[in-house]
């Protein structure tokens, strides 16, 4: 009884019921049921693929139109001009669906904007087909001639439709719309063909608004060009968020209390939207979500309802991972890259790079920050184009190739910076990528997705091949940043490529973690050409087949691991003295503990009603520095976060400087003493670095030149964007940032993630000096890498505290750190 589409059924058996004694004409309620219909099609777009259309009307009075001009020229039926009205608005959403959907955002939702109003102007001057601004009236109905009778059609009709979109919102096409919806780049490198896909979306929209419009030009009995004006171009996407975009009866409730709304109020005025107004107002400020969203909160449940909440039963037996990959020529490369040059004006980031990947090795392919190497993987993916060179994959040249193209050959590839799917189920971000090498026939079209089993079993395969197969029901958003990553190696698997591009997919992975997914990805190059971007040169060195390094856009060495590493030219570039003075930082000796700045009681918190940390429990003192360790996914971020206020926290209290700040906002937090240095950095990207530190610029915190003075290079890259530096840079911008707000306390998220180790020096170094100005709180998933410069440390288990004591302690025990960590011996890596 939950199925919307018997709730729907049996909302509009009740309305027609309840019509006589609620004093509302059956053609009320019939206009209620076409504009349910008219938001069902616009939903389509804006809640499954993310495409917000100001003009859908542009589709609802054409149809009219179509409708009115058949059966006054032809005196045909009712039914047939219905056909004629979908097909009408089926073709106008392909012709305008080609020339507007080159444009996102705003630009697309103006557009279609600007279509509707041309179409007004045109129904509003032909006089002689449209009737001009008199429209056309007089249509005769032969089928549909009482009031009962078109409500009951109508009703049928929205019912059917309702049906057949929910069907689709579970077939594999409604499934890769979800997802091009959150993550338009990922899908495209998957090898969907992104364009394809939002121009049937826009084709489908058409055709259901279209169908809603003819209905109203039976039920008006003819057709009016102020159903295509600016004034009305709005009322379906008004309706939908009134009722919820991320509901699939959102439209349904929205309709009702629209129409409703406006027949009621206009009896008692003229002015009636003055009073509407504010009611829209009060819903999208108090209840995002809309009507449905609201009756949600208030039952203690809130979910997005455009599908199912539920995943495939996971099977008895996970068939173990295995590659599917097609027979390669050992002796010929199948990536070929000549003269590859990129230049942004005078800045190369690629000079003149020649290059072979061989079939069934690990390429590690490495550089400081800022040698161009994720530039590189956007050249060979496609999502730059370079200046000069040719890329071949297997013998065919893909220089010129959209991205989807290169991954159907046999490319894939993971981002440095995590891309999957985050509204989505950690199950479904998987199949949505195995989904793509099984292609559906058309009969297939309405079939359940998750009744392939096929793919199924092997989205299974390839959750259990990275550990994930317990979180598999887990919506991606609430997965820790370590999980994300071994959902992202998942991902890339399934497109069972011949060629794996990795960008650094063991940044933010415990140890363990990264034992387990160095393994896997030595497994893959046993039947995969893998060229691996990573910072982790213990694991480079003993893992990789070949090694080619990049410097300054140039290549400087290729070759076996030990030659690379005796290299003089990589040494002085990457390895050898920068990385063994990184270890060489230190905390300064301890003083005498301070008083108690930050006090953390019984701390419990997680995300939508999961508990993450359970009753966590700590003190920082004045001038201390404590870690926060755990392995991969215990709730180190989640504490952060917590602590700043962005997650909602569900027991406990914290104190700073002995006042409690449990529940306050993020921005009080913030002017009350504690910054965040987030993982990942966070910058303001089209911003200078001195726009970026100006904006957090506060009395009482860091000037400029103690700024300068502590990262000398941001002096020198002041005008530069935020966009274009280099990991190492951003994260000194980061750290910074909090420095310019006079802070009590400053928190930092992995602060060495994905730096080369030259500038983790610079970076610790930093750190160090901070703590003359504020208690740190670091979270790192490198025990080894922090335990020499904080004084304490706290090691979470499970989401709860396993270890508080010195950091001295538990670096000299590692049968501790091997038990409450996961760390092994060097050796053993």
């Amino acid at each position: 009884m939950k199925h919307p589409v018997l709730i729907l059924s049996a909302v509009l058996v009740v309305l027609g019921i309840a019509a006589p004694s609620l004093g509302m004409p059956l053609s009320k309620l019939t206009e209620i049921v076409i504009y349910v219909l008219y938001g069902l099609g616009v939903n389509m777009l804006v809640g499954y693929t993310g495409l917000v259309p100001f003009g859908a009307s542009v589709f609802f009075g054409c149809s009219t139109y179509f409708v009115a001009i058949f059966m006054l020229r032809t005196g045909g039926n009712e039914v047939v001009a219905l056909g004629v009205a979908v097909l009408g608005s089926l073709l106008l959403a392909l012709l305008l669906g080609l020339l507007i959907l080159r444009r996102r955002g705003l630009y697309f939702s103006l557009l279609t904007l600007a279509a509707s109003q041309i179409a007004f102007e045109v129904a509003f001057k032909w006089t002689a087909l449209t009737g001009g601004e008199n429209g056309l009236q007089g249509v005769s109905l032969s089928m549909l001639t009482t009031p009962l009778r078109l409500y009951m059609f109508t009703a049928g009709v929205a019912v059917a439709v309702a049906w057949g979109l929910w069907r689709l919102a579970h077939a594999p096409f409604g499934r890769a719309l979800q997802a091009l919806r959150d993550n338009e780049q990922r899908m495209s490198c998957l090898g969907y063909n992104t364009a394809h896909l939002k121009l049937a979306a826009f084709c489908l929209c058409g055709a259901v608004v279209g169908l809603a419009g003819g209905l109203l030009a039976l039920l008006l009995q003819g057709a009016y060009a102020d159903n295509l004006g600016w004034e009305h171009a709005g009322d379906a996407l008004l309706m939908t968020v009134l009722g919820g975009v991320h509901q699939f009866l959102g439209p349904l409730w929205g309709a009702i209390a629209f129409v409703t709304l406006q027949d009621r109020l206009s009896l008692f005025t003229a002015n009636w939207w003055l009073i509407f107004a504010p009611i829209i107002m009060g819903f999208a400020l108090a209840s995002p979500e809309g009507i449905q969203g609201l009756a949600q909160r208030l039952l203690g449940r809130q979910s997005w309802t455009l599908t199912r909440n539920a995943i495939p039963n996971r099977p008895d037996v996970i068939a173990p991972y295995q590659p599917r990959v097609k027979q390669m020529d050992l002796s010929q490369p199948v990536l070929t890259v000549r003269n590859l040059t990129n230049r942004f004006g005078s800045l190369y980031t690629a000079r003149n790079i020649d290059l072979d990947v061989m079939p069934c090795q690990l390429h590690s392919f490495i550089g400081p920050n800022g040698a161009g190497k994720t530039t590189f993987f956007n050249l060979l993916t496609g999502l730059l184009q370079p200046t000069e060179g040719r890329i071949s994959l297997a013998g065919r040249d893909i220089t010129r190739l959209k991205p989807y193209q290169r991954v159907r050959l046999g490319l894939s590839r993971s981002f440095q910076i995590v891309s999957v799917f985050k509204n989505l189920t950690a199950f479904e971000n998987v199949r949505i990528a195995v989904q793509r090498r099984h292609k559906p026939r058309f009969a297939q079209l309405l079939v359940d997705a998750y009744r392939m089993d096929q793919v199924n079993a092997r989205t299974w395969t390839l959750l259990a091949a990275v550990g994930l197969e317990q979180r598999a029901a887990e919506q991606c958003v609430n997965l820790s940043h370590g999980e994300q990553r071994l959902l992202e190696i998942a991902i890339s698997l399934a497109t069972d490529a011949n060629l794996l591009l990795l960008d650094e997919p063991l940044a933010g992975l415990a140890q363990a973690d990264r034992q387990v997914v160095g393994a896997l990805i030595r497994r893959l190059a046993e039947a995969h050409a893998v060229l691996l971007i990573e910072h982790d040169m213990d694991r480079v060195l003993t893992l990789s087949d070949r090694i080619t390094v990049l410097h300054q856009g140039a290549l400087i060495a290729d070759g076996k691991p030990a030659d690379v590493a005796a290299n003089p030219a990589v040494i002085s570039a990457y390895l050898g003295a920068e990385r063994e003075a990184a270890q060489e930082v230190h905390a300064p000796e301890p003083s005498a503990p301070g008083k108690p700045v930050l006090e953390v009681k019984a701390l419990t918190a997680g995300y939508a009603g999961s508990v993450v940390i359970d009753k966590v429990s700590f003190t920082l003192r004045e001038g201390e520095a404590l870690a926060i360790l755990g392995r991969n996914g215990v709730g180190k971020t989640t504490t952060l976060k917590s602590l700043m206020g962005a997650v909602e926290i569900s027991g406990g209290e914290v104190l700073l400087d002995g006042q409690a700040i449990t529940g306050r906002k993020p921005f009080e937090i913030n002017r009350r003493g504690i910054s965040l240095v987030p993982e990942g950095r966070r910058l303001f990207p089209n911003l200078t670095v001195l726009e970026n530190l100006r904006l957090a610029t506060r009395p009482g915190g860091a000037t400029l030149d103690e700024v300068y003075a502590l990262f000398p290079k941001l002096q020198i890259l002041a005008k530069s964007r935020a966009s274009s530096l280099s990991g190492g840079e951003r994260q000194m911008v980061a750290v910074a940032r909090a420095l310019m707000v006079p802070s009590r306390v400053i928190l930092l998220d992995e602060p060495f993630e994905g730096l080369a180790p030259a500038v983790v020096k610079e970076v610790m170094e930093a750190v160090v000096k901070l703590r003359r100005k504020a208690s740190l709180i670091i979270v790192e998933h490198h025990a080894e890498s922090v335990l020499s410069i904080v004084d304490r440390a706290v090691v979470l288990v499970n989401g709860e505290v396993a270890y508080d004591g010195t950091a001295q302690a538990l670096a000299a025990d590692e049968a501790l750190q091997a038990k409450l960590l996961g760390v092994v011996n060097p050796e053993a890596a």
